[in-house]
């Protein structure tokens, strides 16, 4: 998604403050150690790039899977990022502004929630955030003794401080340095990734 200059200024001097302003919550570096234990692999995804890559780390690791689903799911015309009246501009335009925005969703916490030790959060990226379904989810569920390995999908944004604004959005659980996929990330890619984590 690209948006003016003056927009991500805008965003910039925000996430700027969220990142300092970080409490409740760890972020650090993958451990040498990294035990994963019971894992869930939790994704929002817009266009099935995101889904891909959530599919394959879950199918790697042999863990669950739960996909964040908004009660009004986002149609291609309101992914038009291009149009300033679509859902997704006027959404984006609202949070530069300061306003809160809380998408429904029609499941807010996984079954078994309390039994997972590791979840990893896949999205795409949105104006250099998570998409914003993903914020409404994390701010809805305690992350408490638990290791969250945050990754996302994008055409050529990076993943930015997307993991570290979440982490804010949570307030709890050990949040790991997160990964920026492709579009069109490759099965091999995210097996070289996940072996790199299990070291």
């Amino acid at each position: 998604m690209k948006h003016t200059l003056i927009q991500r200024l805008a965003a910039l001097g925000m996430s700027l403050t969220l990142a300092l302003g970080l409490t409740g919550c760890n972020t650090a570096s993958l451990p040498d150690d990294l035990e994963l234990g019971n894992t869930l692999v939790v994704y929002f995804s817009a266009t099935g790039n995101t889904e891909n890559a959530a599919r394959a780390i879950a199918e790697q690791l042999d863990a669950d899977l739960f996909e964040i689903t908004p009660a009004d799911p986002y149609t291609s015309a309101d992914l038009n990022w291009n149009d300033p009246s679509s859902r997704v501009s006027t959404e984006h335009d609202a949070r530069v502004a300061g306003e809160t925005v809380t998408v429904e969703l029609t499941q807010t916490t996984p079954d078994n929630w309390s039994s997972y030790d590791t979840v990893f959060i896949g999205y795409p990226i949105w104006w250099f955030e998570a998409a914003w379904p993903v914020e409404s989810f994390v701010q809805a569920n305690n992350f408490t003794g638990k290791t969250v390995i945050p990754f996302c999908t994008s055409a050529s944004s990076g993943i930015g401080n997307s993991g570290e604004l979440l982490a804010q959005a949570a307030g709890t659980g050990t949040w790991l340095d997160g990964q920026r996929f492709s579009s069109g990330v490759s099965e091999s890619d995210i097996r070289s990734w996940l072996a790199a984590l299990e070291g």
